[in-house]
């Protein structure tokens, strides 16, 4: 498809240059915020990324739902937008973010994937003598692997390019998988690998003249250079790589837009498309409730202490110093119960009479915690209490609002992870929504999946299913589980709002356990 938006003018055609030029230069993505204001690379991570009238787009946070296999139901939906430097690509891009109204966004920009240069190229980049419009200024290899697992839902390291000293920073941003990627760059098409990863190509097409005073404008006031320096650059590079390796690609655009962000019937058509893509992806929540309870759940045997100080906990009445007490002597059942899954093996120490005594111990490196904030942090000191020197990490994970769906807003796990046996903590867990972006979280890190324990106090049955569908290896362990989840997400009969009750704090009218503290779902 090749469509031209060009409004109430004749469709043109865009061939310029010939075909040797074109040998390596193919479809790439182009994203931005407007107004440019940075020295540094600019791939969004943390959230809140922008506002609309509707809605707060996290670049942060990842769908929930996931396949039998713990990988998304789709991949996500990458855009590809190119144009000239200077032309509006982030003006276009910041549009369709707004347009789309989905709530998770990766913007992933090309200027991020400059290559690191030698020191005799630091001294003509110094003197606007070095080429950062010829696609070897590039390093695409880093590129096209980083989109590609973006793609595919994992993580990604992403460098972050300082246009002051032409280097990398030492730290790297860490970004997740999203619904859609925005991916934007003045090579954006320069390579027939990344050309296979973009499902729509946008091309952004500004007058030069446009584009010539943007560039002096943002170059001038935002990165400190003079102007004869920005003209010599633009003169001897800028323009002669747009004529040879930029506006030839048009061609391979499916959609042209001129005019950049002001073209709004290019902007209502480019969603159209993405949102009928991602029509196809359904939540796993209702799948499999008619099926009985999976085989990797545990629940702790009901005895007369256990209802007992579920009664306790459950009752309204309950007043705060009995609900904690009551609570933590079922977290620590419940973090004892989990330890049993832990992987063992036969050792002989000799006791104090001489004889030999046949013991077990732990069969693994770590055990590591992991805390769902902020319900899951109350669940810390019993785990500390039974496992001497643990480490513990922590996640937030909140909830939308005006979606209903879970953000990643916070991450801190301890180095080294992967090799750990790991145990999730969370205290109540509804839909499973956010319990299953912390497990997706964890696999991110490598942590393997049969490697996971869920632990929670209460789950819904809707939780349980829809954690055991999508990470069948992950042993989920907990007190009690409740047969009904209500319109508002609540489990029936449920505990209340576990945060509040635990700490203190007063939940609104209309609270949910996703929307509070937990806030899992």
């Amino acid at each position: 498809m090749y469509i031209n938006l060009y409004t109430l003018l004749p469709v043109q055609t865009f061939l310029h240059g010939g075909e040797g030029s074109l040998d390596r230069l193919l479809p790439s993505v182009s994203t931005g915020l407007s107004p440019r204001k940075r020295t540094t690379s600019q791939c969004k991570s943390e959230p809140p990324l922008l506002r609309t009238s509707k809605r707060t787009i996290y670049t942060a946070g990842r769908p929930p739902w996931y396949n039998e296999h713990g990988t998304q139901s789709k991949e996500a939906f990458v855009i590809g937008l190119c144009g000239g430097s200077a032309s509006g690509k982030t003006t276009v891009a910041r549009k369709i973010i707004e347009a789309l109204d989905v709530p998770w966004v990766v913007l992933l920009s090309m200027d991020s994937f400059y290559k690191v240069l030698s020191q005799d190229q630091q001294i003509l980049a110094a003197s606007n003598d070095y080429n950062f419009d010829h696609p070897d200024a590039f390093d695409f290899d880093l590129l096209t692997h980083t989109l590609r697992k973006l793609k595919q839902g994992k993580s990604v390291k992403i460098p972050v390019y300082d246009f002051t000293t032409h280097g990398r920073q030492k730290e790297w941003k860490t970004v997740y998988g999203a619904s859609v990627i925005i991916f934007e760059g003045i090579m954006a098409f320069a390579d027939k690998e990344l050309l296979q990863l973009l499902d729509m190509k946008i091309f952004v097409d500004t007058d030069s003249d446009i584009r010539l005073v943007r560039r002096l404008r943002r170059d001038i006031t935002e990165r400190g250079r003079d102007i004869e320096g920005v003209i010599k650059q633009y003169n001897k590079f800028v323009k002669p790589a747009f004529e040879q390796y930029i506006e030839p690609t048009m061609r391979l655009a499916d959609i042209v837009v001129p005019r950049g962000g002001g073209n709004m019937v290019a902007i209502d058509l480019i969603v159209q498309h993405v949102h009928s893509q991602l029509e196809e992806v359904r939540a796993l929540a209702s799948a499999h409730q008619a099926q009985p309870l999976p085989q990797t759940l545990s629940v702790l045997e009901s005895t007369p202490q256990v209802r007992g100080m579920h009664t306790i906990i459950r009752n309204k009445e309950t007043s705060r110093d009995e609900f904690i007490f009551y609570s933590k002597r079922l977290m620590r059942l419940l973090i004892e119960r989990a330890l049993s899954f832990l992987p063992s093996q036969v050792h002989i120490v000799q006791t104090p009479q001489g004889e030999d005594y046949e013991g077990r111990t732990f069969h693994g490196k770590r055990i590591t915690g992991v805390s769902i904030l902020r319900a899951g942090e109350t669940m810390e000191p019993a785990l500390r209490a039974v496992c001497k020197d643990v480490r513990i990490g922590k996640i937030l994970i909140q909830t939308n609002q005006d979606t209903g769906e879970p953000e990643l807003h916070y991450l801190r796990l301890p180095k080294d992870i992967s090799e750990d046996h790991v145990i999730l903590m969370d205290c109540t867990v509804s839909t499973g929504a956010a319990a299953m972006m912390a497990v997706r979280v964890l696999l991110d890190h490598d942590v393997q999946e049969d490697k996971i324990l869920l632990v929670s106090l209460l789950m819904a049955e809707m939780g349980v299913h829809s954690v055991a569908y999508a990470f069948p290896q992950v042993k989920i362990i907990t007190t009690a589980v409740d047969k009904k989840v209500n319109d508002l997400f609540h489990i029936i009969p449920g505990i209340g709002n576990f945060g509040d009750r635990y700490f203190g704090t007063d939940a609104p009218p209309d609270w949910s356990d996703e929307e509070m503290d937990e806030p899992s779902y």
